[in-house]
């Protein structure tokens, strides 16, 4: 178990990278299906709920699956640069729509399987999607806000028949599983593949468009991050809407031609996992620090988890006490990296190099990375400063070129010749890079990234809630989490069932994760002379 320290050359990687990314290139094509070619490889196993049994499933099926769902989305009329909304669990069906989507040129907007009603008719209107595509689960969700949005054109449901949608197992029964490159308009490297939706502290969610450069860009991420090798069987424990899973478990695992973990009950149990990881022999992992501070605090000892060879935390920072913990007990390090839903993984602890646990490590290869002030100076070692990417010539690789349809937001990022992360960190004079904190206030709990703003917005939806400023409040095991100030509207008073209620409603109106796990009631909020709130000031009362 575990990995030897020291024998990573870094400045040999560096100066020897480079990555060729074709003019026309299309990851499903290009990548996926040439895995395919060795047709009987095994690409995802598929865990039931119960964790008893698997079903695996090889790229070649994975290949035919996705051309079936590309011919039915001919079949509807779809077409390249069409937006499809889509809200699927952790199962074989996200990959088949996925690739499926991309072999024809629909752009995917993948959704987090945590969102409610108002999160998806917000998504499909701000983009003006002209497809969804879920599992069962959501369909409701849907056709309560179906109305609301004018540019849907077609409902497709992943496992069972329902009126007004099209079933895409019904549909895919009879479609072909050849799929003609030729016969759709061809894609270039610079053509949208994805969007993220990423939250923001002073504004909804922004569109992050990414190309199907960024596909194969993610081959930094593969090596020198998560270090995967074709025989691996990977786990990267991520909802599929998040970006996270971009990194986890679709582009690196894919141009390795590793095996993906996929497991889709609902919560975690942490037992449960420790005996999968034994059970399938998984060699890689990859958690937020939470599940490996849960971890830390059980007797994991009766576990043979003696397959793993390389374990990854991200989402994030990750603290020095869980990567001890963890490495006592099993041998591995935890690799921290870093990186956003805007780029690929940009910092690095890389699998052979020495681990300063507490650093999320060094700027990957191909990427440079600078520690600046608002001025786009470099900053002395051992400075706060921003975290920014070089606008280099070639571009980055992975780096998102703007916000989609937000030139104001892409104004505030880009600037002085760097791209701006929005945390911020210091680097040591051996180059390892420190986190320190979020200048844009984004709260980050259990791996989730939390908009201030969006808990504000549902707060004061409720009648009782006058006004409220949310701010992060360290947690041991959270790593952090979201706290409230609240003033109450007259004729309500404090009180603890009042505390719940509004708990309960926020959970109603976006997704659960989001809730204010602490409300403290106030008379008043700080605030400056032009009226606005003084966050920093709350902030550092939970910090306490």
């Amino acid at each position: 178990m575990g990995t030897e320290a020291g024998t990573f050359d870094y400045e040999a990687a560096r100066a020897k990278f480079k990555l060729e990314i074709p003019s026309d290139f299309n990851f499903a094509f290009d990548v996926l299906s040439k895995q395919a070619s060795d047709a009987d490889k095994t690409a995802l196993i598929a865990v039931a709920n119960d964790g008893e049994s698997a079903e695996e499933h090889s790229y070649g099926d994975l290949e035919r699956a996705s051309n079936q769902f590309a011919n039915v989305l001919q079949d509807l009329g779809a077409e390249k640069g069409d937006f499809a909304f889509v809200m699927i669990t952790r199962v074989p069906a996200f990959y088949h729509v996925l690739f499926g989507c991309m072999k024809t040129g629909v752009v995917v907007m993948p959704g987090t399987n945590l969102l409610t009603a108002h999160d998806i008719e917000y998504r499909v209107n701000r983009s003006g999607a002209k497809i969804v595509i879920v599992t069962a689960e959501h369909a409701e969700k849907v056709e309560a806000v179906r109305e609301n949005c004018p540019t849907l054109e077609h409902l497709i449901i992943i496992g069972e028949e329902r009126a007004g949608w099209t079933c895409k197992e019904t549909a895919c029964a009879t479609a072909s599983d050849a799929f003609d490159r030729t016969m759709v308009p061809p894609t270039k490297a610079e053509d949208q593949m994805l969007i993220y939706f990423t939250s923001g502290t002073t504004s909804l969610p922004k569109m992050v468009a990414r190309d199907h450069a960024y596909g194969l860009a993610h081959t930094i991420t593969c090596r020198y991050w998560q270090g995967l090798r074709r025989d691996d069987i990977h786990w990267t424990l991520t909802d599929t809407g998040w970006a996270k899973a971009a990194w986890g478990i679709i582009f690196p695992p894919i141009i390795a031609g590793a095996a993906i973990m996929l497991y889709d009950a609902a919560g975690f149990d942490a037992e449960m996992h420790l005996k999968l990881i034994e059970k399938y022999k998984v060699t890689t992992f990859c958690a937020p620090p939470t599940v490996y501070r849960v971890f830390a605090t059980m007797d994991i000892s009766g576990h043979d988890l003696s397959s793993i060879r390389h374990c990854i935390g991200a989402g994030e920072p990750l603290n020095p006490e869980a990567m001890r913990s963890w490495k006592a007990a099993t041998g591995c390090d935890i690799h921290d990296g870093y990186g956003q839903t805007e780029t690929v993984n940009i910092v690095a602890n890389y699998p052979g190099m020495e681990i300063r646990p507490g650093s999320m490590g060094k700027p990957v290869p191909g990427i440079e990375i600078g520690i600046i002030d608002d001025d786009g100076n470099v900053v002395a070692d051992d400075t706060v400063g921003h975290i920014a990417v070089k606008i280099t010539d070639p571009y980055p690789p992975g780096l998102f070129e703007g916000y989609f349809r937000d030139p104001d937001a892409t104004a505030k990022s880009f600037r002085n010749g760097w791209y701006y992360t929005g945390d911020t960190a210091t680097r040591d004079g051996d180059g390892y890079i420190w986190f320190v904190g979020r200048s844009d206030d984004i709260i980050s709990s259990s791996g989730y990234r939390i908009s201030p703003f969006e808990v504000e917005s549902a707060l004061v939806e409720h009648p009782g809630v006058m006004e409220s400023a949310v701010v992060a409040k360290p947690d041991e095991m959270r790593g952090e989490i979201v706290k409230a100030f609240v003033v109450l509207s007259e004729g309500y008073e404090a009180s603890d069932d009042l505390v719940v209620e509004i708990q309960d409603f926020v959970k109603n109106l976006t997704a659960p994760y989001k809730y204010p796990r602490e409300i403290e009631f106030r008379e008043a909020l700080p605030k400056t002379i032009s009226g606005k709130i003084r966050r920093v000031e709350l902030r550092a009362e939970a910090e306490g």
